[in-house]
């Protein structure tokens, strides 16, 4: 079927809706051989192809095309050091969190470690800062009947790095730090409060105070709520600049954006800039949407600046909050603008850096540790990682709970529009395994199997499905492809049978489910013993 036969055909399941109206890429994939070229391209341009078929932003021609980190990297904050970058994002419930990634270019990432080991909770848009010499990273986490905001501290980027401090500032979140002219130390938080900190940075030191209400857009905007939120402080020339996010991380698409404000002192009165917003999706035919919580970047050449910002993808919410580079420039009132627009077509590389390689596989032969740099646990107890044993090339995975919902899947970020996850399973008596698309524990999708017959998760709801012909070993394979998930499964890993249960997983998402997360692609082990994975394999379709 052609692509303008399979949009026809598209147009008549929607009950006439005109094909030409919906966004590029929403469209149903026929085979895995057609799925391939479907949907990685907008308005013609296309992503250059990295490890594992990975999409890259750097095009290779003096050019980059966003997202620069694809996939779920919601709340960037970046730190330049010299000639090196680093950026670290939001981990919400999956622990090891804090991925730390290095760059020299802005555009081109690679993992170096994941910072925080210990669950202290949902955490949410953490501050990575070097001060004096020694790297900090404040952090805002919660569990359902305590929340904080916490620093963890390290004198070299891989670590060791501490383990948690508690700040004890309980109603706040987004932490953003400056050193004011005073020199002393200062945390700004969501709602325009901030907090002095004492001068090794690891407490408070003094009352939590309101200092800063933020600028208010016209009361006709469609918005999900004023949200003051994501200060991002610097000191540039005789200003200090505070570049706040307001209305609404998701939500309607044109909600979140991006507004500046400056002052002479970091106690203020604080200017409002008079060109906000900033940056600002306007209407939803935009290749990216909600996009706001952003920080500035000096770029590898004195004088180049960059805002480095998240958004949604048009049509792909699933794929949670990714990371975008647009330049700006200062203009002679001594504010700042974007240069970027709606970031959907080829941007020129900054000037001056050195690449890196992009990326990481995301095949795990289990021969090497990637538990903490690939995979994290869902919300895991202190003693999770006890489960893991790697021998011989296989992870060992003690059975947990009763089913997804609550025995910690093990999954990792991935940033495809489509995808095949593949592996071989064996698994004890008792026990039920498999490969599972997971939100959180109310929301997920996936198949799995116990000794006799197959269980399908959707809507995180356990279904009993067909008897199970391979017995305790089988090989499996999911692919998501554009949204719509289908399995494979088979005795030898050669001859391979679909299973007869196809799934749209559009709706795992924030905006149907809350929790602002993305729906991860993982292994799960429920039920007593253990199972035993081999040979993980990822594609990018």
């Amino acid at each position: 079927m052609s692509p303008i036969n399979r949009r026809t055909a598209l147009s008549g399941l929607l009950g006439g809706v005109a094909a030409s109206a919906l966004p590029v890429g929403v469209v149903f994939a026929q085979t895995n051989e057609e799925a391939a070229p479907l949907g990685r391209e907008w308005a013609g341009m296309k992503w250059r192809k990295g490890v594992e078929g990975q999409r890259m932003a750097d095009l290779g021609d003096g050019t980059f095309l966003n997202p620069i980190m694809s996939g779920d990297h919601p709340d960037p904050s970046i730190l330049k050091d010299g000639g090196d970058y680093y950026m670290t994002f939001s981990s919400f419930e999956s622990v090891p969190g804090i991925h730390i990634w290095h760059s020299r270019d802005l555009v081109n990432w690679r993992p170096i470690t994941a910072a925080l080991t210990t669950n202290i909770g949902s955490v949410w848009a953490p501050e990575l800062i070097k001060h004096e010499g020694r790297f900090y990273c404040y952090i805002p986490a919660r569990f359902p009947n305590y929340r904080s905001n916490y620093v963890i501290w390290a004198d070299k980027i891989e670590g060791p790095w501490s383990e948690p401090i508690d700040l004890k500032i309980p109603a706040n979140i987004d932490p953003g730090h400056i050193v004011g002219e005073d020199g002393k130390r200062y945390l700004f938080l969501n709602g325009g409060d901030r907090v002095r900190l004492t001068d090794d940075g690891l407490a408070t030191d003094g009352p939590l105070e309101q200092v800063y209400d933020a600028w208010r857009y016209p009361e006709d905007w469609i918005v999900e709520g004023h949200a003051q939120e994501g200060p991002k402080l610097l000191r540039h020339g005789d200003y200090f600049y505070m570049i706040t996010a307001i209305g609404g991380t998701a939500g309607p698409p044109t909600g979140h954006m991006v507004i500046a404000a400056r002052s002479k002192s970091i106690h203020g009165p604080w200017e409002e800039c008079p060109h906000n917003p900033i940056v600002r999706t306007r209407t939803g035919a935009e290749k990216w949407w909600s996009r706001g919580h952003a920080t500035l970047v000096e770029g590898p050449t004195d004088g180049d600046w960059w805002m480095v910002y998240h958004g949604y993808e048009n049509a792909y919410w699933s794929l949670g909050r990714q990371t975008l580079l647009d330049p700006i420039e200062w203009t002679d009132d001594g504010w700042f603008r974007a240069k970027g627009g709606d970031l959907s077509k080829p941007i020129a590389m900054p000037r001056g850096g050195q690449p890196v390689p992009h990326g990481m596989a995301l095949s795990d032969d289990f021969t090497t540790d990637k538990f903490g740099v690939q995979w994290s646990f869902y919300d895991p107890q202190p003693n999770e990682k006890d489960r893991l044993r790697r021998e011989n090339g296989v992870l060992h995975m003690k059975a947990k709970g009763k089913a997804p919902v609550d025995c910690s899947p093990l999954t990792f970020v991935q940033g495809e529009q489509a995808y095949q996850i593949e592996c071989e399973i064996e698994i004890d008596p008792g026990a039920v395994a498999g490969l599972i698309l997971f939100y959180d524990r109310a929301l997920y999708a996936g198949l799995g199997f116990d000794a006799t017959r197959y269980v399908t998760h959707q809507y995180g709801i356990e279904r009993g499905r067909p008897a199970n012909p391979h017995g305790r070993r089988m090989f499996m394979r999911l692919t998501n492809a554009y949204q719509n998930v289908y399995f494979d499964t088979s005795a030898d890993g050669v001859n391979w049978n679909r299973f007869d249960r196809g799934m749209e997983v559009s709706g795992y998402n924030q905006n149907v489910r809350g929790g602002f997360m993305m729906l991860r692609p993982g292994l799960y082990a429920a039920g007593e013993g253990e199972a035993r994975f081999k040979n993980f394999k990822f594609r990018a379709l």
